[in-house]
């Protein structure tokens, strides 16, 4: 059980986000660009949302609607959940897993850090049980 402050330092201090005016269009090919499955949407470096390909599927994909023709501010959660540097882990997975939801905004007061997915939470849960396993296995070895 570690902060998600740990989490974010593999992120290099990138934080990715599109306005709110953009189309939908455009908001999908920077998600694909950027190999993810969610961006912030933040307007004057504040917080305002998060699009993710969910928001599309559903509001647009399903209700017949353009992603040329549609701002992301119209289709995107714009009720984000996000947590502090210091929540840790295994409380994101809790939430993510409580709420339904795959991404976190990670903030500290009105400064927006990064987001967290549910990948980098497996990602991470993964490595710390293969460090046990090999530390399990070099004791039994000695």
């Amino acid at each position: 059980m570690r902060p998600i402050a740990e989490l974010l330092k593999k992120h290099g201090g990138t934080i990715w986000s599109l306005h709110p005016q953009e189309t939908v269009y455009d908001a999908l090919k920077s998600l694909s660009d950027k190999d993810v499955g969610a961006l912030m949407v933040m307007e004057e470096g504040r917080l305002v949302g998060v699009f993710s390909e969910r928001d599309y599927t559903r509001k647009i994909a399903l209700a017949g609607k353009a992603s040329r023709d549609t701002r992301v501010a119209e289709i995107m959660t714009a009720r984000v959940l996000t947590v502090t540097p210091k929540t840790s882990t295994d409380d994101c997975m809790a939430l993510m897993s409580q709420k339904k939801i795959r991404h976190l905004p990670v903030v500290e007061g009105d400064k927006v850090l990064g987001m967290i997915s549910i990948r980098d939470l497996m990602d991470d849960i993964i490595q710390d049980r293969e460090q046990t396993i090999t530390q399990l296995q070099n004791y039994i070895a000695s």
